[in-house]
């Protein structure tokens, strides 16, 4: 079974459902790590309409990776 990784558009922003198909949590995660800071901050379009630019969740997942990456190498190398 292969997974499809989610089309992330160069620029422009991105809805809730969208964010969340590339950044797999639950919303109430997702809207907690918004308000202490830990994920992007949203953007409101109208009194119903919340985005995120795609230039920061892009920075956000790249960041993220690089943050796991270090920490696993971090960990091996205690151990050895």
């Amino acid at each position: 079974m292969s997974h499809m990784q989610p089309q992330i558009p160069t620029f422009g922003f991105l809805r809730l459902p969208q964010v969340l198909a590339i950044v797999p949590i639950s919303k109430s995660a997702w809207w907690e790590g918004c308000r202490t800071g830990r994920y992007p901050k949203p953007i409101k379009l109208g009194s119903r309409t919340t985005v995120w630019r795609v230039e920061d969740i892009t920075d956000f997942v790249q960041n993220f990776g690089k943050q796991a990456d270090e920490a696993k190498n971090s960990k091996g190398a205690k151990h050895e």
